[in-house]
Formats: C-alpha cells, sequence, structure tokens
C-alpha cells in the first residue's frame, strides 16, 4: 500500500519539475486526522483546544486548523511567533509555552507597543522569575496575565510545592495592578514515555492529575480573591491527547503534532492517527555498492545492497522508500549528499525521490522554507516559519 502511495508521489513530483528536497503535508491524512481531533473534542466539550505553534509552523497551516477546529487559542514557544500570530488572528490567546528570558519579555514591549493590551498568558516557574516580570509591567505601566508552571511529573522545572506556590500566589496578590493570575500550565509528556514495567501509563496519568487538581484546591481555598471561574487550566500535549479527552481536570488542551504524527508519536493512544508528513529527497547519484575509503578489499566481497547519494540528508527522519532504504553505519551521515543503502534489486534511477518520515514536526519545518499539500497528484505551496 505504502509503495504505491510513494511510487505515485515520485512520479507527481517529477512531473512538477520538482528537484529539491521537499517537505510534504498529505492533505487526505490530515483530514483524517482533523476528523479524529474533532469528534475526540466533541465528546470533550469542556475543553478549549489550544494549537501549538512550534509543531504546526506554517501560517497557512495553522488558518486551515483554526477554521477546522474552531478555536484562535495558541500556545507559543519562541518570541517572533508572537507577532506572526497577532497579526493574523484577530481574536488571538496566546499562552506561552515555556518561560520567557526577561530580556526577551522587555524587548517584546520595547518594539511592539501596539500589542501591549494583547491578550497573552506568560508562563512563569519560579517566584524569581515573576519578580522580574514585575519590574517590566511597573516600567511599562501594564498588567500582565501571568500563567503558572506546575510539574506534574515530567520533573522539566516548574512549580513543585504547594510552598512555592504560595510564594508565587502571595507577589501576585500582593500586585493586583501589575500582575493577574490567569491560570496554571502542566505538561504531561512522560505519561506516555515511562516504560509500563516502571509505572503504567494510566496510573501516570491519574498522578499527574491529581497533582494538578492539588494546585486548583490550593488556589481556590487558599486565595478566593485570584480565583475566577475562567482560570486557564491548560494541560496535555499531543502525547496524552487521548488521556485528556477521555477525563480531565483541565479546561485547555494543548496539541499539534499528533494532526501531523511524526514518528515520535507512534503509541498505542495515537493509533487511530495517520502519518502525514514526509520528507522526499532527489537520488543524485548511484554506485553499484559502498566503496569505503581506503579500504578497497572491502571492495571485491559480496555486496547486497548498492548506494545512492541524495540531495541533503541527515534530518531528523527515517527511511521509509524504497523498502529497507537504510544509512550505512561506516559511511558515515551527511546533510549534504547522504549515503544510502537500498536493495541491488531496487528499481531506482537518478532524479527519483526516495522518502523519509520525520521523528518531530517542530524539528523539522523550521528547517524547509515552504511546506508542500499534497492533494490529488497536485501541489499546493505553504510558506513555514522558517528561522
Amino acid at each position: 500500500m505504502l509503495g504505491h502511495y510513494f511510487k505515485q508521489l515520485n512520479l507527481d513530483l517529477k512531473k512538477q519539475g520538482i528537484a529539491t528536497p521537499q517537505l510534504i503535508i498529505d492533505e487526505a491524512a490530515l483530514k483524517q486526522n482533523i476528523q479524529h481531533v474533532q469528534i475526540r473534542l466533541a465528546h470533550a466539550k469542556h475543553l478549549k483546544a489550544r494549537l501549538v505553534v512550534k509543531s504546526l509552523a506554517s501560517l497557512d497551516l495553522l488558518k486551515l486548523l483554526s477554521e477546522q477546529l474552531n478555536t484562535q487559542s495558541f500556545m507559543v514557544f519562541h518570541q517572533p511567533h508572537i507577532i506572526s500570530i497577532l497579526e493574523n488572528f484577530a481574536e488571538a490567546d496566546i499562552l506561552l509555552g515555556k518561560p520567557m528570558p526577561a530580556q526577551a519579555v522587555r524587548q517584546f514591549f520595547e518594539q511592539h507597543a501596539e500589542w501591549a493590551n494583547a491578550k497573552i498568558q506568560w508562563l512563569i516557574d519560579s517566584k524569581q522569575r515573576l519578580q522580574q516580570y514585575l519590574e517590566i509591567a511597573q516600567l511599562y505601566s501594564l498588567c500582565l496575565d501571568v500563567n503558572i508552571e506546575i510539574d506534574v511529573g515530567l520533573h522539566r522545572g516548574g512549580v513543585q510545592s504547594a510552598a512555592q506556590m504560595v510564594e508565587i500566589l502571595k507577589l501576585i496578590q500582593q500586585y493586583p495592578q501589575y500582575l493577574k493570575l490567569s491560570g496554571l500550565m502542566g505538561y504531561d509528556a512522560h505519561v506516555s514515555k515511562i516504560p509500563a514495567i516502571i509505572k503504567k501509563p494510566e496510573l501516570a496519568y491519574q498522578s499527574s492529575q491529581q497533582t494538578y487538581a492539588d494546585y486548583q484546591k490550593l488556589i481556590k481555598q487558599q486565595f478566593p480573591t485570584l480565583w475566577r471561574d475562567e482560570l486557564c487550566f491548560n494541560g496535555g500535549g499531543s502525547p496524552t491527547f487521548s488521556h485528556h479527552t477521555t477525563k480531565s481536570v483541565c479546561n485547555d488542551l494543548s496539541f499539534g503534532s499528533i494532526l501531523l504524527k511524526p514518528s515520535d508519536f507512534d503509541s498505542e493512544f495515537l493509533r487511530a492517527l495517520q502519518p502525514a508528513l514526509w520528507i522526499a529527497a532527489p537520488v543524485l547519484k548511484i554506485l553499484p555498492f559502498t566503496q569505503l575509503p581506503s579500504m578497497a578489499l572491502l571492495d571485491k566481497l559480496p555486496h547486497k545492497c548498492k548506494a545512492l547519494f541524495i540531495y541533503g540528508g541527515y534530518w531528523l527522519a527515517n527511511y521509509v522508500y524504497p523498502h529497507q532504504a537504510h544509512t550505512h553505519v561506516l559511511y558515515g551521515r551527511s546533510s549534504n549528499q547522504e549515503l544510502v543503502n537500498v536493495p541491488k534489486d531496487c528499481d531506482i534511477q537518478v532524479d527519483d525521490f526516495v522518502f523519509l518520515r520525520p521523528t518531530q514536526s517542530e524539528a523539522i519545518i523550521p528547517q524547509f522554507s515552504e511546506l508542500k499539500l499534497y492533494r490529488k497528484h497536485a501541489f499546493e505551496t505553504w510558506e513555514t516559519f522558517r528561522e
């Protein structure tokens, strides 16, 4: 099935005169994934969908998904992306996915005073960072919405104790003219990554949810003046999408990668989703076998594979076509002309394409200036947020 798909994709790329490496989104697979997400969200009406910009870093892609999923809520991880979102989505609601250095926040308000009142939740992970943000708010006479990062088991920083949380909330309460609590953010990607022999995913998820609920309870009971029903309780990430859409203490769910499903997101919990993202790289040269420098004696041995040299390489991606395509352990990797071994009987010619499946979308998309949306043997070009 996949062999036929890639043979056709190879023909369609060549018919279009394309001769450089391309990052391709398959429209049919993307549509299937959108429909799956729509159905899951329809059964979890308390959850607001929030699109993760770093994993979907193309304005055209984000516009399509925003419309299809009826959301203008975004999680942003890179300061320049904030402006791109604000300029293109009239009702943009931005939550920072990681704490920005204070200098980056200061530069944002220095350079973009027109967005001083935009709906942005600045993520803070400590009292020290909150103190830095307070000074910025005082400097520019602003009231910043601050969202508190909590550690729900990933152990990548964020508030780790009730005592830390109380310190932060006291500071917010002390300066209501400059700081406003907007909610909590707890990322739980570890749930699906911990080996089941150590902790079953269901138990890891329950534990992370209990931690989250404990912090919610602390706010409500000890800081009732900061509590509002509309507080943003953000959770998830693509790996735990199915958990949250089944049962969640959160009301705001971030996801992005699952819509393209690179291989890092192959899991039992995301089995219903389809891979939709591919790299296509042209073949530049074909040799009858791999010739290792200074090892001519090996040339006389029987060889099961021939050697392709492709345009580009060394991406965070796995070769998927031709069948059994792989790099050579001794020859090494190259981002310029990577050597790829294929079986000797493989029917492939110079100027044909080999195909790879990215392991992550967030790492791959910025390496390409364009995305090609593949539909019905033709391609639509989308620009990316290339850095």
